[in-house]
C-alpha cells in the first residue's frame, strides 16, 4: 500500500494547523510491514519532525503535492483536505482525517463522491461499546488545554475579568461550568480542579454525572443538564465549557444567545464543540471560520483544532491511536480490514463514493454487503 503524508495547510483566522498525521517511529512500523510512504516535504516540520527523520526511517520525500495525493492509495490527513486537493486524488483511493462530514455542506461531499473515495473520518471510529479511540486522545488534551486558555483570556490584558483561576487566600476561586460530561468534559473537570478552582458539570446522562462524581470524589457539583439548569448554572459562570459531543452529527444548541448575554462581561466561553457545529449558540453566529472574538461582551473561544497548539505533542497522540487501523489495512488490504474491523466500518462516511453513514444520508447503503461483493 503506498501511504501519503501531505502538509497541512493553514486554517484563516483560526490556529494554523501545525501537527502531522504521523509521526516518524509510526511511519518506521508502516515501512517495515511493506508500505511505501510518501511524506510531503515539511509535513511534520511544524510539530518538530524534520525531513531528515522521515528519512531515516524509510519514507520517501515528496516536494510536489499533487504527487503525494496523486499517487497514495490512502492518504492520512489531521484535518480534511481541500477541494483542491480532493481533484488531484486518486480515484477510488482512500482518505483518512477529521472530516466532520456533517457539516461540510453537500458540495464538499459531492466532490467526493464524483472521485469515488473512501472516506474514514477519526471522530466516528467507534467499538460496539460507544469507545471512540481516536477522537478520544484529541479530546485529552483539548481538555488539559482548557485552564490554560480559560486562564489567558481571564486577564486583564486579554479584555478579562482579570482573575485569577485558583483564587487566593481570601479570595474565592472562579467557577467553572462544564456542559458535556463525556471525555472532554470530565478532563477538563480534572484539570480546573487541579487549580483550585469551583467546577460544575451539567450532563443528560445520569451515568456520566455519577462516573465523575466517583471520579472525583464529589469534588465537583453535578446537575441534570435541562433547560433551566443550564440557564442557572451559565449565569454565575466565569469560564464556561461547551463539551456536547453527538458522534458523527452536528450538534445541538444548549447555550442559547440570551443566556450569554446574562453572563458578565468579560467572562469566557470555551466551545469545544465547534468542529461539530458549536453547542453555544454565538459561536455558531460566528461561522465556519470561528475564531477567539467577543460577542454579548463575552470573551468566546471557537478553534476547531486548538490541540495544534501542542503540535508535537497532539502529533504524537495521533499517530498512536491511528497506527492499529493502517497495521492492519497495511497487513490484510483496505477492503478485508474493514471487512474485519466493525470500528473502521463505524467511521466510514463514504465507500468508493457511495453513502454508507447515517451521519450524511437518511437512507444509506450497507456497508457490509458492499465490502463483500468483489
Amino acid at each position: 500500500m503506498i501511504i501519503g503524508v501531505p502538509k497541512e495547510c493553514s486554517m484563516k483566522n483560526v490556529c494554523e494547523e501545525e501537527r502531522v498525521s504521523l509521526v516518524p517511529p509510526g511511519v518506521r512500523e508502516l515501512v517495515e510491514l511493506g508500505a511505501e510512504v510518501l511524506v510531503e516535504t515539511g509535513a511534520g516540520m511544524n510539530a518538530g519532525f524534520a525531513d531528515e527523520l522521515y528519512e531515516k526511517v524509510g519514507a520517501k520525500i515528496i516536494y510536489s503535492r499533487e504527487e503525494v495525493f496523486g499517487r497514495s492509495d490512502a492518504v492520512v490527513k489531521v484535518s480534511k483536505p481541500t477541494p483542491q486537493e480532493i481533484d488531484v486524488m486518486q480515484n477510488k483511493a482512500t482518505l483518512l482525517a477529521f472530516l466532520h462530514l456533517a457539516v461540510s455542506g453537500e458540495s464538499y461531499i459531492q466532490r467526493l463522491i464524483q472521485k469515488e473515495i473512501t472516506a474514514i473520518g477519526y471522530e466516528t471510529i467507534q467499538d460496539k461499546d460507544g469507545y471512540l479511540p481516536i477522537l478520544k486522545t484529541s479530546s485529552e488534551i483539548a481538555a488539559k488545554m482548557a485552564p490554560q486558555i480559560a486562564g489567558k483570556l481571564l486577564e486583564t490584558t486579554s479584555g478579562g475579568l482579570g482573575i485569577l483561576l485558583g483564587g487566593a487566600p481570601g479570595i474565592p476561586p472562579a467557577d467553572i461550568v462544564i456542559i458535556g460530561g463525556g471525555t472532554l468534559g470530565y478532563h477538563a473537570a480534572r484539570a480546573f480542579l487541579g487549580l483550585g478552582c469551583s467546577v460544575y458539570v451539567l450532563d443528560i446522562s445520569q451515568r456520566a454525572l455519577e462516573r465523575i462524581d466517583q471520579a472525583l470524589m464529589g469534588r465537583v457539583t453535578t446537575a441534570f443538564a435541562t433547560k433551566e439548569n443550564i440557564e442557572k448554572y451559565v449565569s454565575f459562570a466565569e469560564v464556561l465549557i461547551g463539551a456536547v459531543l453527538v458522534p458523527g452529527q452536528v450538534a445541538p444548541i444548549v447555550v442559547t444567545k440570551e443566556m450569554v448575554q446574562k453572563m458578565r462581561k468579560g467572562t469566557v466561553i470555551i466551545d469545544f464543540s465547534f468542529d461539530q457545529g458549536g453547542c453555544i449558540e454565538t459561536t455558531r453566529l460566528q461561522g465556519p471560520s470561528g475564531g477567539i472574538f467577543v460577542r454579548e461582551g463575552v470573551l468566546h473561544f471557537a478553534v476547531p483544532n486548538c490541540p495544534s497548539y501542542v503540535a508535537r505533542t497532539s502529533s504524537y497522540a495521533l499517530t498512536n491511536s491511528l497506527l492499529p487501523f493502517l497495521i492492519s489495512m497495511q497487513k490484510k488490504g483496505i477492503r478485508k480490514a474493514m471487512r474485519e474491523w466493525k470500528d473502521l466500518q463505524r467511521g466510514c462516511y463514504l465507500y468508493e463514493g457511495k453513502n454508507v453513514s447515517r451521519h450524511i444520508s437518511e437512507k444509506p447503503m450497507d456497508l457490509e454487503k458492499l465490502l463483500g461483493e468483489e
